[in-house]
C-alpha cells in the first residue's frame, strides 16, 4: 500500500479513543545517529517534525543507550541490561547461526527466554502490538522473531543492516513470519512508515496499541533519495571544524549546554589539507547522511499527521531516541567506493570518523565505546494528555538510560510485569519511570547505573562517571569525570580522587559479577577460537 492510499484511508477512519483511556504508545528509534544531528539538539539537518514534537513535549539533556545496535535493542525491549538477555556482545549474523554465541549465558547472540519484551508485557494488559523496521534480536529460528516475542504484526528486516532501495536475502524483508520482496519504487524509511500507518489504521478502535518503529536511518550504507541529497549538497564544504563550532554554539544558545562547555579534540585532519576532490567527496558523504535523517523526519511527520487525522495524537505517547552514538566505522574519511555514492550500490558505505566526531558534538568517541560520544542519545517525549502545558518545551536535567523506557511504559500503561513467563522465572526490572523527572524534576536514579561493551566499561553515580576504554595492555585505565561541570569528559579527576575511583570501580565489579558480564579478554579468545573452526 502506498503512502498516498494510506493517508486517504486515514481520513475515512472513525475517530478512536481507547475505552480504558490507556494511552497509545509509539517508540521510535533512529539507527547510528549522533547526539547533535537533529535540529532541536543543535544540528543543521532540517528536522521540523521532531523539532515540533520537542516543542510540545520535553527533551532530555542526558539520556543513555547501550553503545551498539543489538545490545541497545535488547535492553530497550526488556528493561534489563543486555547481558541478562543473552546479547552481551552482538547477535548471530545472517550467514552464521553460531557467530557471537560463545557458550556463555550472557553471550548467546539472540534474545533469551529469561526476559519479556515490552510487547509481551503489554499484550497481557490488552494492548495491540505492532513493529516495523529493524529487529536485530535474533535471526536463525522463527521462535526468535517479533511475532514470537509478543508482536501482533511485523514488517521490516530481521538483520542489522540492508540496502535501502533493494533489501535482499539474507538481509531482506519480512511481513509477519514470511519473506517478501520490495515492490515498485522502494525506500526502506518510507516503507517502514507506510506499514506503521497501515497497522494502526487496521487496528481495533476500542483497544490501545503499541508501535515500535525502528528505522535503519542513518545507519550505513549511505543511501538516500536524490531530492533529499540535493538539499544538503555543498552545505558541508566549509568542513568539520566549522560545523562542530556552529553546532556547539547552537547547543549553548538553545540551552542544551552551559556556556563554558568546550569541545573534545577534533578527530579529522585539517580541512585545508584535503584536496578539492576530497572536499567534494566528504561534503557529499555528509550530505547523504543528512538526507537520510531528513527523510526519517519527513516520515515521522507523516505518522504524526495520520495520528492527528485519526484523533489519536492527544492520548499517544511518542518516544524518540537513537540506538548508539554516531558511527566511525569505515575509516577517517569513510568506507566504500566514492563512485557508489548517489547510487543504489554499496554496503559498508559510510561517512567516516571525521564526520562522526561532528555528529557527536561536543563529546569524544563513538558507537562501540561508553564514553559520552558512544552512549548519549537525544530523547524526546511527546504526550499532550500526559505532559502539562507548563512543562511542554522544557529541557529535563535528570539523567536516565534505556531500561527506564520499559519501566515508564509499564507505569503509564498500568501494566503488570510478570514474575514468570511461559514457566520461566524473570529477573527484576532494572529501570525506573522517567515521568517523575518530566513532571517535577525529581531524580530518576539515586544509585549507580552501568555499561559494558567489548571491554569498554562505565558506571555513573550522581554527577560522577567512571569510564574505561578497552586496552589489552592495561585493564585498569579508569578515568573519572564530573559530568555536571565537564559533560565532554575533558578533565580526568582519577588521580585527584582515588577514593571515588575505588568506590565506583568496586560497584562496577560487583555489578558485572551479578549480571553475566565476562572478562572481555576471555570473550575475545572464545571469538578467536570460534573463527578458527
Amino acid at each position: 500500500m502506498s503512502k498516498f492510499s494510506l493517508l486517504t484511508l486515514a481520513t475515512t477512519l472513525t475517530l478512536s479513543v481507547s475505552a480504558s483511556q490507556k494511552p497509545n504508545i509509539i517508540l521510535i528509534m533512529a539507527d547510528d545517529m549522533g547526539f547533535s544531528d537533529i535540529g532541536c539538539y543543535g544540528g543543521e539537518v532540517q528536522t521540523p517534525n521532531l523539532d515540533k514534537l520537542a516543542g510540545h513535549g520535553v527533551r532530555f539533556k542526558q539520556f543513555y543507550n547501550a553503545a551498539r545496535c543489538c545490545p541497545t535493542r535488547a535492553s530497550l525491549m526488556t528493561g534489563l541490561y543486555p547481558h541478562q538477555t543473552g546479547i552481551g556482545h552482538m547477535t548471530n549474523t545472517p550467514n552464521n547461526p553460531t557467530q557471537h554465541n560463545y557458550g556463555l549465558p550472557g553471550y548467546q547472540g539472540y534474545l533469551n527466554k529469561e526476559c519479556v519484551t515490552i510487547a509481551e508485557m503489554l499484550k497481557l494488559s490488552g494492548y495491540q502490538t505492532f513493529m516495523t523496521g529493524k529487529w536485530h534480536l535474533g535471526y536463525h529460528g522463527k521462535e526468535k522473531w517479533p511475532l514470537q516475542r509478543g508482536f501482533d504484526q511485523f514488517y521490516g528486516i530481521l538483520s542489522g543492516a540492508s540496502n535501502y532501495f533493494k533489501p535482499e536475502a539474507p538481509r531482506g524483508l519480512s511481513l509477519g513470519n514470511e519473506s517478501v520482496k520490495p515492490e515498485g519504487e522502494y525506500y526502506t524509511t518510507d516503507a517502514f512508515t507506510d506499514y506503521a500507518i497501515r497497522f494502526i489504521g487496521e487496528s481495533t478502535p476500542d483497544k490501545p496499541y503499541f508501535l515500535y518503529l525502528s528505522y535503519t536511518a542513518p545507519h550505513w550504507p549511505l543511501h538516500a533519495l536524490q531530492e533529499d541529497i540535493d538539499k544538503y549538497r555543498g552545505k558541508y564544504l566549509n568542513g568539520w571544524t566549522e560545523i562542530r563550532k556552529a553546532r556547539l554554539a547552537k547547543m549553548k544558545a538553545i540551552g542544551l549546554l552551559e556556556k563554558d562547555v568546550d569541545l573534545s579534540d577534533q578527530a579529522g585532519p585539517d580541512w585545508d589539507s584535503l584536496s578539492e576532490e576530497q572536499k567534494k567527496e566528504m561534503d557529499l558523504r555528509m550530505a547523504i547522511y543528512a538526507a537520510q535523517i531528513d527523510r526519517m523526519d519527513q516520515n515521522i511527520g507523516r505518522l504524526v499527521e495520520f495520528l492527528e487525522t485519526r484523533g489519536d495524537l492527544e492520548n499517544t505517547i511518542i518516544f524518540f531516541l537513537s540506538d548508539n552514538g554516531a558511527c566511525a566505522e569505515g575509516g577517517m574519511l569513510g568506507g566504500g567506493k566514492a563512485e557508489d555514492l548517489e547510487s543504489q550500490r554499496g554496503f559498508l558505505l559510510s561517512y567516516g570518523e571525521a564526520w562522526a566526531n561532528v555528529s557527536n558534538t561536543p563529546f569524544k568517541r563513538y558507537k562501540h565505546w561508553v564514553h559520552e560520544g558512544g552512549i548519549s542519545t537525544p530523547l524526546i517525549v511527546h504526550w499532550p494528555n500526559g505532559i502539562s502545558k507548563d512543562r511542554q518545551g522544557q529541557w529535563i536535567e535528570e539523567y536516565g538510560f534505556l531500561p527506564d523506557i520499559f519501566a515508564s511504559i509499564k507505569a503509564v500503561a498500568h501494566a503488570d510485569y510478570p514474575r514468570s513467563y511461559q514457566g520461566i522465572q524473570l529477573p527484576d526490572l532494572i529501570g525506573k519511570s522517567i515521568f517523575s523527572a518530566i513532571s517535577n524534576n525529581k531524580p530518576i536514579h539515586d544509585g549507580p547505573i552501568f555499561w559494558e561493551h567489548e571491554g569498554n566499561k562505565a558506571v555513573r553515580l550522581g554527577s560522577f562517571k567512571l569510564v574505561s576504554a578497552w586496552d589489552n595492555t592495561n585493564h585498569e585505565n579508569w578515568e573519572l569525570y564530573d559530568l555536571e561541570t565537564d559533560p565532554a569528559e575533558l578533565d580526568d579527576l582519577a588521580s585527584q580522587q582515588p577514593g571515588k575511583v575505588s568506590q565506583m570501580k568496586k560497584m562496577w565489579g560487583e555489578w558485572a559479577k551479578n549480571h553475566r558480564v565476562e572478562d572481555w579478554e576471555n570473550v575475545r579468545q572464545l571469538e578467536r577460537d570460534q573463527n578458527r573452526r
